[in-house]
């Protein structure tokens, strides 16, 4: 799915030699991107001349780094995403791991969550690996009932910023381990209208829980299928694992949730300026 036009306040600029330049509002970054083998397109003068903060990799570790900032650069910063009556604000900050806060090519399930909570009035909603907050906040903003769930209580508190700084509120705020959590709630008979899947390939839960995607996607998959109303219900899986295909996705669901009424899956990607398209992960998502 092509997004470039769903985020005005995004652009990805050029791509390319494992590095990608963004633009988030009113500033521009520059980032490692593994999956960029291709030739960038500007000049590194280009680069450099447009970058306001670069983000350089420590030596020792292929995740962590640190920021060079032009002095123009704050450390944090605010965008806003509008859909229909839904209007969002996202406080953005730049960490030792790369990450900025948002992950822009969400804003297209964003959107699909929110239609889904405006349809069905009010819903119950779990949203799992749930980060800072995007998910959540569109399915609140659609007059959902939301459980937000992370393990890392300093995202969590991000999350709740970005609800206060959205005019939103009544959000409830859970740091676990995913798996932990939904495994509590089947044994206490909970429901669910919607079920927003974020898992990364690899984390540690709040009590340093070992989540290896690969192992405990299937477990996570079961345990939801029980939490998931049987009709009049939407469910939301991204993969970001790298060579996890969206058909492995719609494939292990299936399994799990069974054939469902309406589904949806293939590859997020923003196209540069160039017209590289760039991939950022694989999606699947179904109502019933």
């Amino acid at each position: 799915m092509n997004i470039k036009t769903i985020f005005p306040q995004y652009t990805l600029i050029d791509t390319g030699d494992g590095e990608k330049l963004e633009r988030f509002g009113e500033y521009t970054l520059r980032r490692p991107e593994p999956q960029a083998i291709w030739r960038k397109t500007l000049t590194e003068e280009q680069w450099a001349k447009s970058a306001d903060a670069s983000f350089m990799r420590d030596g020792r570790s292929e995740e962590r780094g640190e920021w060079r900032l032009k002095p123009n650069m704050p450390s944090r910063w605010v965008v806003s995403y509008d859909y229909k009556d839904m209007h969002l604000q996202m406080r953005l900050g730049l960490t030792s791991f790369k990450h900025v806060g948002i992950f822009p090519e969400q804003a297209a399930n964003w959107n699909f969550i929110y239609d889904c909570c405006k349809e069905l009035n009010k819903p119950k909603v779990l949203n799992l690996f749930a980060y800072t907050g995007g998910a959540t906040l569109a399915a609140k903003a659609a007059g959902a009932d939301v459980t937000h769930v992370d393990s890392v209580k300093q995202v969590v508190t991000w999350s709740r910023e970005n609800m206060e700084a959205s005019s939103l509120n009544d959000i409830r705020w859970i740091v676990e381990d995913a798996l932990k959590f939904v495994q509590r709630e089947v044994r206490r008979g909970n429901r669910y209208s919607g079920i927003i899947l974020d898992p990364p390939a690899y984390g540690r839960g709040a009590n340093g829980e070992k989540w290896v995607l690969e192992e405990n996607i299937t477990q996570m998959l079961e345990c939801c299928a029980e939490l998931l109303e049987k009709k009049s219900a939407f469910l939301v899986l991204n993969l970001y694992s790298m060579g996890l295909s969206s058909t492995l996705a719609r494939t292990a669901v299936r399994q799990c949730f069974g054939v469902p009424k309406k589904e949806e899956y293939g590859e997020l990607f923003f196209e540069d300026n160039a017209g590289k398209e760039l991939p950022l992960g694989t999606y699947y998502r179904f109502k019933r």
